[in-house]
């Protein structure tokens, strides 16, 4: 089993920057990819952006491309999410995921990950 813990979250202005962080425990060999995903209210969890541990490949939805940055320590088992120039449409709660296959290309579907964190909330102001 992996466990994520997913912290960083929290109100910020329009424009503003926000880091979430994501460690995970356990099982942490399996973790051959490590997403962001978030789901606002009332709408469907959507892919944010996915790293991979092998050749740290990124990718990115394009709501958030040019905005965000998503890096990793392996040394600590933990995967960060920059979130800088901040929009209300960003507004959500943010998930950690993990997927336990090392194949390529680096997925997006919700139903591709194995483990997820509890979330954390990221509330963007106008």
């Amino acid at each position: 089993q992996v466990k994520l813990v997913e912290s960083g979250g929290g109100l910020v202005q329009a424009g503003g920057s926000l880091r979430l962080s994501c460690a995970a425990s356990g099982r942490t060999f399996s973790t051959y990819h490590m997403g962001w995903f978030r789901q606002a209210p009332g709408k469907e969890r959507e892919f944010v952006s996915v790293i991979s541990r092998s050749d740290g490949s990124t990718k990115y939805a394009e709501s958030v491309k040019g905005r965000f940055t998503i890096s990793r320590d392996a040394a600590k088992n933990t995967v960060y999410l920059q979130m800088n120039s901040l929009k209300p449409e960003d507004t959500a709660v943010y998930y950690c995921a993990s997927r336990a296959s090392p194949l390529l290309p680096l997925r997006i579907g919700v139903n591709e990950y194995d483990y997820w964190g509890q979330g954390t909330q990221v509330t963007v102001s106008s």
